[in-house]
Formats: structure tokens, C-alpha cells, sequence
């Protein structure tokens, strides 16, 4: 393709570009501020079937519209990674981490020191990223 194909001009494509990224950004914009609404009205009703629950010590009720659950979800989360990893070496158990790898880690072990990983693919692709003027 030449620099001018009729009204497929890379300068035109650029234009289209950046509309088309500035509208996606705009119609994300709205969607979370109508989401957080909503998402606030929902946990301001969750609140009170909770206390519901507490109130009269059930762990669900059924209702003409549907039924309610109370159950308990733990978290967990490290706030000292120097002391989780320490541990999982000492007890040998890296099946407390999720399975993922970082990215920067290993990009910096097989670009800046060539070495390779064993089980790691290796996927490039190109792609576009447009600035505006």
C-alpha cells in the first residue's frame, strides 16, 4: 500500500485511529461512572439482606423474585513478599503462587542475559500504537 491509496491514506487511517480510540475511551468513561452507580446501589442492598441475615440468623430466604444466600469468602493477601517467598523456599511449596510468570523477569533473563527458560514459549507479534499530533 502507498502512502496514498484514495481514502485509504495512512493519514486519514491515523485520524479514524485516534476517533475511533477517543470514542472507545469516551463510552468506557461512561460505562464505569453508570457501573460504580449501580455497582453502589447493589452493595447498599447487599448490606441489608446481610444484616437481615445477622438480625435473624438465617443463611438464606426465599423471596417471589429469588433467593438469597449468606456464605463466608476469605481472602488472603501478602503484605511482606520478602517473608512469603522466604517461607514458600523454606517449606518447598511453590503451589502457593498462582500460575503465571513475570513478564519483565523473563523478558530481562532471554533479551539482556540470553538465557532460556525451560517450558517457556516465547510469542512476538507486532503491533500498532498511534500518538496523536
Amino acid at each position: 500500500m502507498g502512502k496514498e491509496d484514495g481514502d485509504l491514506s495512512l493519514d486519514r487511517l491515523t485520524e479514524v485511529y485516534i476517533k475511533i480510540r477517543d470514542a472507545r475511551a469516551e463510552l468506557k468513561r461512561k460505562f464505569d461512572a453508570e457501573d460504580a452507580e449501580l455497582r453502589e446501589t447493589q452493595d447498599g442492598i447487599s448490606r441489608k439482606l446481610l444484616d437481615y441475615c445477622s438480625e435473624t440468623g438465617v443463611e438464606s430466604a426465599r423471596t417471589e423474585h429469588g433467593t438469597f444466600f449468606r456464605k463466608m469468602r476469605t481472602r488472603y493477601w501478602a503484605t511482606d513478599w520478602g517473608a512469603v517467598h522466604a517461607f514458600i523456599m523454606e517449606k518447598g511449596m511453590p503451589e502457593l503462587l498462582e500460575k503465571r510468570i513475570s513478564q519483565g523477569t523473563i523478558a530481562q533473563l532471554v533479551n539482556e542475559e540470553g538465557i532460556e527458560v525451560p517450558g517457556v514459549n516465547v510469542d512476538n507479534e507486532y503491533v500498532i500504537t498511534v500518538r496523536r499530533k
